[in-house]
């Protein structure tokens, strides 16, 4: 959690216990209560973020692919060699 180990953990948190005074032990525990809270919603607007966007990704993706077939549909039959009429032109004077 956040890089560190459980044992350093309690070691911040009996530090904590030692050094706040107990009559602000409720505001300190409502102070990390807004706290988790806080980033429980940033990371609940991260995820439908992601998720949004995955989904737009997902959305775009076979127009992509249409795009792309058609492109090179197209460009085959561009690229194809015109054919010559076997007898000669005449030009008209």
């Amino acid at each position: 959690m956040f890089g560190i180990s459980w044992a350093e953990f309690l070691v911040v948190v009996l530090v904590a216990v030692l050094v706040i005074p107990t009559r602000h032990w409720p505001d300190v525990a409502r102070f990390l209560a807004r706290v988790v809270k806080f980033v429980r919603s940033v990371m609940w607007r991260i995820s439908d973020a992601t998720e949004k966007i995955k989904d737009q990704i997902e959305r775009e993706s076979p127009i992509d692919d249409l795009i792309k077939t058609t492109t090179d549909d197209i460009l085959a039959e561009i690229s194809q060699p015109i054919k010559k009429s076997g007898g000669k032109r005449k030009c008209k004077k």
